[in-house]
């Protein structure tokens, strides 16, 4: 995955950064910039010098934290583009870089290390706004159908989930059952005879997709809900069921995703008998 757009690593970035910014100004404190009028050998010696009275351990460990910081931030200057142009050492990372200010003949001043952090933390909120916006949309299942996730819910949350698919498998199943009021055959003959093309006979309701019959966009939902709610039942439902075989998360939240499209479909549909003679909204 790009790192530009993936949105945990901007995040452990931006943490890092914020870090490393904040112990860089403790560490000046305890250290003076070898600037201005009274700078001593300016691009020789050392663009930072240690103040005098300095806490010694405490730059230390200063040093060491910086060190380390800047090792979780060696992506940075290439996710924000962010690098400094140096005569005779060419393109640098000012973060991994940034201890060359204490050596002599320094690559990088403390005014050039803090400006780079400042404009790379500016960055990198840019470009968490831009991962958002081109994030493609999270599927929670405690949005699915509530028929699906009622059924999956303690089993999921148990680690379960080939079991919390099969429970909402069986949900989805006794949704069908109940509109029809049938339970006298297998389930994916029940399914098959629910949405049948044939009419329906006496003791043998059918689902039908609200709408003028002869309609084609309504023919055309009757039709694929004759092979999709089957299907689901034998690709989904029965696997879940019958297979001992784990299932990760994601296949497993696919197959909720698709029970859930099937009972919201269930639905919208009627419920035709023999008796009645007319279509009648399912509940």
């Amino acid at each position: 995955m790009d790192p530009k757009t993936n949105l945990e690593y901007l995040d452990f970035l931006s943490r890092h950064l914020q870090e490393f910014i904040a112990v860089f100004d403790e560490f000046m404190t305890l250290h003076v910039e070898n600037t201005g009028p009274n700078a001593l050998a300016l691009g020789i010696a050392p663009a930072v010098f240690e103040r005098d009275g300095a806490d010694a351990g405490r730059v230390k460990e200063l040093t060491a934290e910086l060190h380390r910081l800047s090792g979780t931030l060696m992506d940075l200057s290439e996710v924000t583009s962010i690098y400094m142009t140096v005569q005779g050492a060419g393109t640098i990372d000012p973060f991994m870089n940034w201890a060359t200010m204490l050596q002599p003949k320094p690559l990088l001043e403390a005014s050039n290390v803090r400006g780079c952090a400042v404009q790379a933390a500016g960055r990198l909120q840019g470009l968490r706004a831009k991962a958002e916006a081109l994030a493609a949309p999270s599927l929670d299942p405690v949005r699915l159908h509530p028929l699906v996730w009622a059924a999956a819910c303690r089993l999921w949350n148990d680690g379960h989930l080939r079991q919390a698919v099969a429970a909402a498998g069986e949900a989805v199943t006794g949704q069908m059952k109940q509109l029809t009021g049938r339970n006298d055959s297998a389930d994916t003959s029940l399914w098959q005879q629910a949405f049948s093309a044939s009419s329906p006979e006496a003791g043998k309701p059918r689902l039908r997709w609200p709408g003028d019959p002869v309609d084609q966009d309504v023919r055309t939902m009757n039709d694929g809900l004759r092979q999709f709610a089957p299907g689901a039942n034998m690709v989904i439902r029965n696997p879940a069921t019958h297979v001992d075989e784990a299932l990760t998360e994601q296949d497993a939240l696919e197959r909720l995703a698709t029970l859930s499209v099937l009972a919201r479909l269930i639905d919208s549909c009627a419920v035709v008998s023999v008796s009645a003679g007319e279509r009648t909204s399912a509940v």
